[in-house]
């Protein structure tokens, strides 16, 4: 064998590890959709209960387990740190795999000086729901949001 072919041979093997790939992480932090529309920026975010902290789930009044999803809605105008809340009519859906639509009835929620918006939706994990939101707020054109979030069990 030629000294280059060798060199280049020892190269490639030294190259190659024999750590094995690493998996993907699961992703369990709730991930935000979000829409603007001017000054106002609205955001959305879903997560299942069971992920919730206990405090968390008894001051929303919503119960813990695998098979439902919290949606919140919040609705703010201004820059982030010192934007307001804004009140608004959230209609909200969302549709599993198999084409199955539930409507999710939406409630408003007071954390100190901020209102946002809450509800729940029933899950069977493995899925992908699509979420599908109408924010009509007062004096101003209905905006609409749609994502999809995955759920393993």
């Amino acid at each position: 064998m030629r000294p280059t072919a060798i060199a280049l041979l020892c190269l490639a093997l030294a190259a190659c590890g024999n750590d094995a790939p690493k998996p993907a992480k699961r992703i369990d932090t709730p991930q935000e959709a979000v829409a603007r529309d001017g000054d106002v920026t609205m955001r959305a975010n879903v997560i299942a209960t069971g992920n919730l902290h206990e405090r968390m789930a008894r001051e929303y009044g919503i119960p813990r387990d695998g098979r439902s999803v919290l949606l919140m809605v919040s609705v703010r105008r201004g820059p982030e740190s010192s934007d307001v809340s804004l009140p608004a009519t959230i209609t909200a859906s969302t549709t599993n795999l198999q084409g199955q639509t539930q409507p999710i009835a939406m409630r408003e929620m007071r954390v100190g000086e901020l209102t946002d918006y809450i509800g729940t939706a029933q899950m069977s994990p493995p899925d992908t729901l699509r979420f599908d939101l109408k924010i009509k707020r007062e004096g101003a054109a209905t905006s609409t949001m749609a994502f999809s979030r995955d759920f393993e069990p």
